[in-house]
Order: C-alpha cells, then structure tokens, then sequence
C-alpha cells in the first residue's frame, strides 16, 4: 500500500511545506530508483541522512520542490532543511509512529524551501515537524476527515493566495 501525507510548519520564508509518499519497496522501488536517477536543473534529489555514512530508516530521498537558485539556497536545503526532513522520520521510526517493519520501507520527500530562508535553525526545526506531520497524516486513514474538508473549503487558502470571499 501506498501512504502519503502532507505537513506545512512555520511561516514566511523558513516555513516548510513537505508531501511524502511511503511504502513497501515493492510499491516504490521504481519511482524511487527513477526519481534519484533523473536529476534537473536545480532538483537534485538524494538519499536523507542523520550524518555522513547514516542513512535513514526507512531510505528517504529528498527531491526539492523549488528550484536552487543561489549557494544559500542550496545551503539551507541540504543542510537543515534535509536534517530536518531526517530527524522528522526517524523519530516517527523510533516513537512508533511508523510501523516496526516500515524501516524496509522506502519514502520520497518533496520539500519545499524559499530561496529567501536564512535561519538555518527556523529551517530546521520547521522541516523536523512538517515531516512528522506529514509521516503522521500518511498513515492516518481518516485524515482529513469530512469535517475538516468542509471548514477548510469554507476558508480555503494558502501563503502565497487566499481568493476573495
């Protein structure tokens, strides 16, 4: 079975936005393999780790939704953008969230980092928990439920437009 989540944390340029699919590696091997195999201009995607030679269980690859434009956006997504991305899944790993057999799962990050961030601990911190919450919202099959659908109709919107009522 195919999971995926959605999780947004924090706000203006160190705000982070992640989608995650996780699965079985029977259920993501090729997209994961073709993903990490097909590189653009400025979407570099790549394998998630806790520090060099420790790679995350399950195997993460980090894809950028956002084109790198500068070294400091470069910087602010393979540093803590990634390390939070890795902190994020591997708690959800270690508290449970995941389940025990998920660590032979594989996961695909797509992460979103403004090219205007420069905090590099707001970065962090902010990818840890929308990828807890994205990991979280995966695996949750009544999320959203119908209420939630509803009242976020009702008032729909995101950062970047709110059309008028």
């Amino acid at each position: 079975m195919l999971y995926i989540g959605e999780g947004f944390h924090g706000d203006g340029p160190h705000a982070a936005h992640i989608n995650v699919l996780l699965g079985p590696q029977s259920v993501l091997a090729t997209a994961f393999a073709t993903a990490a195999a097909s590189p653009t201009a400025g979407h570099v995607p790549f394998q998630v780790v806790l520090k060099p030679n420790v790679p995350v269980k399950p195997a993460t690859l980090f894809i950028a939704k956002a084109g790198l434009k500068h070294s400091m956006h470069e910087l602010m997504t393979w540093g803590p953008a990634q390390l939070g991305v890795a902190a994020g899944i591997t708690q959800a790993l270690l508290d449970g969230t995941l389940p025990e057999d998920s660590a032979q799962w594989l996961a695909i990050a797509l992460v979103w980092v403004d090219s205007a961030a420069t905090g590099k601990e707001l970065v962090y911190h902010n990818n840890l928990h929308a990828m807890g919450l994205a990991v979280r919202r995966a695996l949750d099959p009544h999320w959203p439920n119908r209420n939630t659908l509803t009242e976020a109709l009702a008032t729909l919107g995101n950062p970047f437009f709110t059309p008028a009522r």
